[in-house]
């Protein structure tokens, strides 16, 4: 029999968001409990792919090389098409394009989702977070002192209560976490409804081939889209359906399925074992709020996204290391609960842009017919990731501007730290590798050397550094754990150290 139990954080869902969630928590030291009403993790392959941003955030947690071992390692194919071997109305990604463009350490890597929950699970575990599936959430209240769950066994049909400092609603599109709160939505909503096809068989060399491969398919017959890679066990196809004429998931029964993936491969001798057919919706949406009280959401629970840009399951696990190193500064009195307000400000804005983008892309790809001037416009995809401003409490910004280049990123306050290699402790490194925790950059190490968070001694001979960061070679620049910059100076203060701690008590809130 259960007992009641008390943590400092409840994580309820353990899909991307809710996984990375718990993970980074107890990265940082904080009792938390993730709990999953399934009784595993995905079993299908879906939101694969993940950007360099993600595995920059992912190798914190110790866990980039797992995920990247279970992707394709030969590049990426991404095209628009009537079928896999008919006409090609555009090549959005070819074979040998650079998709990262060298702006960080980590490349992209292209695991799928069924491998990557399981990696993320287990080193949560590893690192003291307990994890319970087949467990739901049957209620949730707070309070001013925290938060009560009450959880049910569905093996045994027992339930039992949780009480926490903090909750996290990671629990879908569909989010139990968010209906309770009263948090609405807003934006475009549903868009399709598709049938998945997962299944076993070969579709030929010149598709896969060691690489990822993704085709949207506008075919005579049906609308839909096609992905394999050399690692995965199963190819997936997607055919869109219309629930409003009256069909249904039992309008596609394995024999049509079969019949529509031959048309799809232009193989018509195709035998593919099918595994699963699934229902699935495709919609946009974001949260009106993504944080009440003590409750916060994060990933499908804060925002929905089409899949056409890959950026749903990446903004998940976004959302899990911010919300965790924030709420951990608080639980751990480095910061006070001011800075908690910092997540909703910051991700809530970036979420509006990435559904913006993504419900682009879902009409050039799938769906021309809707282009019209409601259309939001397409933003560079690099600067989708990488270039957009954190602006809230927990930034000393110095101008107005919401987005730049990461191509040609600046330094300035509330952008993701310029990728820069500079030496440290004999080797290599970029300035990217010092995620993880406060840190001050600077070419003149022993004028800053008393701060009160990590100085690292650089090795700039080319004063790159000071460059790239804006800081000249007497300034600083203060990285927040998440590798964004929290503040910058071009001069040596009188007393560094106590001027980085009057920054570090504004921008935390203490």
């Amino acid at each position: 029999m259960r007992g009641d139990m008390k943590v400092q954080v409840l994580v309820v869902g353990s899909g991307l968001g809710g996984a990375s969630t718990t993970l980074f928590l107890a990265r940082l030291g904080i009792h938390v409990l993730g709990i999953s009403k399934h009784r595993g993790t995905m079993p299908h392959p879906r939101a694969t792919g993940q950007t360099y941003r993600t595995m920059e955030l992912l190798r914190v947690g110790g866990v980039a090389d797992e995920v990247r071992a279970g992707g394709a390692t030969g590049g990426m194919v991404i095209r628009i098409a009537e079928s896999l071997g008919g006409p090609v109305f555009r090549t959005i990604v070819h074979e040998e394009d650079e998709i990262d463009g060298g702006l960080g350490p980590e490349p992209y890597a292209m695991a799928s989702q069924d491998h990557v929950e399981p990696v993320l699970v287990d080193r949560a575990r590893e690192l003291g977070a307990e994890v319970r599936f087949h467990t739901e959430l049957r209620s949730l209240r707070q309070d001013a002192d925290g938060v009560t769950a009450l959880l049910l066994d569905r093996g045994t049909g027992e339930e039992y209560t949780v009480t926490a400092d903090y909750a996290v609603g990671a629990d879908g599109g569909r989010s139990l976490v968010r209906t309770l709160l009263g948090v609405g939505r807003q934006g475009p909503g549903h868009l399709a409804t598709h049938i998945g096809v997962i299944f076993r068989g070969d579709v030929g060399a010149d598709v896969g081939g060691g690489r990822f491969t993704l085709y949207y398919l506008r075919n005579p017959a049906f609308t839909g889209a096609f992905a394999t890679a050399h690692s995965w066990p199963h190819n997936l196809f997607t055919v869109e359906y219309d629930p409003g004429s009256g069909q249904t998931p039992a309008d596609f029964p394995p024999e049509r399925c079969v019949d529509l993936l031959r048309v799809a491969t232009d193989r018509p001798d195709l035998r593919p074992e099918i595994t699963a057919i699934t229902s699935w919706e495709m919609s946009a949406w974001v949260a009106d709020a993504f944080r009440v009280g003590r409750v916060f959401l994060v990933g499908d629970a804060a925002k929905v996204t089409p899949p056409t840009g890959g950026l749903g399951g990446n903004t998940a696990i976004g959302d899990g290391y911010d919300v965790a190193w924030k709420l951990a500064a608080v639980l751990r009195g480095e910061a006070g609960p001011g800075l908690l307000d910092s997540y909703e400000a910051e991700r809530r804005p970036y979420a509006r842009r990435i559904v913006d983008g993504s419900f682009h892309n879902y009409v050039e790809r799938f769906a021309p017919h809707l282009a019209g001037p409601d259309v939001p416009a397409a933003i560079d995809h690099d600067t989708l990731i990488m270039g957009q401003r954190c602006r809230s409490g927990a930034v000393l910004v110095e101008d107005d501007d919401e987005l730049e280049d990461p191509r040609t990123a600046t330094g300035r306050p509330g952008f993701r730290v310029p990728h820069v290699v500079v030496g440290h402790a004999g080797r290599q490194v970029s300035t990217v590798d010092f995620t993880g925790e406060w840190t001050l950059l600077t070419a003149d190490h022993a004028a800053w050397r008393d701060a009160p968070v990590r100085v690292p001694e650089l090795d700039d001979p080319e004063g790159l550094l000071a460059r790239r960061l804006g800081t000249g070679p007497d300034g600083a620049s203060l990285i927040r754990p998440d590798g964004v910059v929290a503040w910058r100076t071009r001069a040596v203060p009188d007393d560094p150290a106590t001027t980085v701690t009057r920054v570090l008590d504004a921008v935390l809130s203490r």
